[in-house]
Order: structure tokens, then sequence, then C-alpha cells
């Protein structure tokens, strides 16, 4: 009988001990807030990049190809872009050229329809939805230039203004 008693005395105890443990405290924790100001501005912003635009080996007949000129703006903000006349001597956005061997130029022109009427200066405004916008670029070269064989090259530079 004493080892019982020792056995519920002891169970009793643990579990008074573990009550108190797990009772609320009366003391409570105190807490204080403070607001923190997020802000930021948005500047108007874009970014441009092209594709290459190669005709391929020029024989004589009209040859065709087209750039992608892609354009990311911020959402709604308003941008054009134009094409320079490019970098042959005696070039311009009405005749464009490119420069062979020996000062020997191939004319071009960039257009910004398919059926080659209008050539490209520069776009109407377009606005900005923050994804990129493509803009296709079509060249031809017309025919019948018999020029020296050999390569043929020139550099447009594509400008958005916002």
């Amino acid at each position: 009988m004493k080892v019982t008693a020792v056995k519920s005395t002891f169970s009793a105890a643990l579990l008074g001990i573990m009550t108190l443990c797990l009772a609320p405290s009366s003391s409570q924790a105190a807490t204080a807030t403070a607001p923190i100001n997020v802000s930021a501005t948005v500047v108007a912003t874009c970014t441009i990049g092209a594709t290459a635009m190669g005709f391929g080996n020029y024989t004589g007949v009209v040859a065709t190809a087209t750039s992608t000129v892609t354009v990311q703006c911020t959402n709604t903000t308003p941008y054009t872009v134009s094409l320079n006349a490019g970098t042959s001597s005696g070039s311009s956005v009405t005749a464009r050229k490119m420069t062979g061997a020996a000062g020997v130029y191939l004319n071009y022109g960039l257009y910004s329809d398919s059926g080659y009427a209008t050539n490209f200066v520069t776009t109407a405004s377009i606005t900005g939805n923050g994804s990129g916008q493509p803009i296709t670029v079509y060249g031809s070269v017309p025919a019948g230039q018999y020029v020296a064989p050999g390569s043929y090259t020139d550099t447009v530079t594509a400008t958005v203004t916002y």
C-alpha cells in the first residue's frame, strides 16, 4: 500500500507541476506598431532591338527580306521608331545603298508595308504596353543592278523616341 501511495503522490505532484507550467500567465506581452511607407516612381523608358536583314544571293532580279524591330516601353508610354539612311556614302532614307568592294554600291529600300509602297522613315505614334512590340521592316533590292560580284553591306540604325 505504501508503494501505491508514493506513486499516487508522485503522479499528483507531476500533474500539478505540468498544470502550473501550462496555465496562462497573468502578465501579457505588450505590443506597439509603426507604419512603413513604401513608394517608387516609375519613369518612362524604352528598349529597342532588331534582327538582321539578309537578302541572300542577288542575281539581278528583285530580292526581298524582312527585319523585326522590337520595342519594349513602360505601359502607356507613347513612342515612335525611325530608321536612318545607313552608313553608305550618299545614302538617304529614300535611296539607301549597300557598299561593296572599291566603293561600288547596291541600291535597296526599306518599307513599312509588305507591298513595298511606303518608305520606312518614322512610324506613327505607338503606345507601349509593357511588353515587346514587334515592327516589321520590309526590304527590297530592285532588279537590274549588275554590279561587281562580292559582298555588300550597310548598317541602318533604328531609334526609338519616347
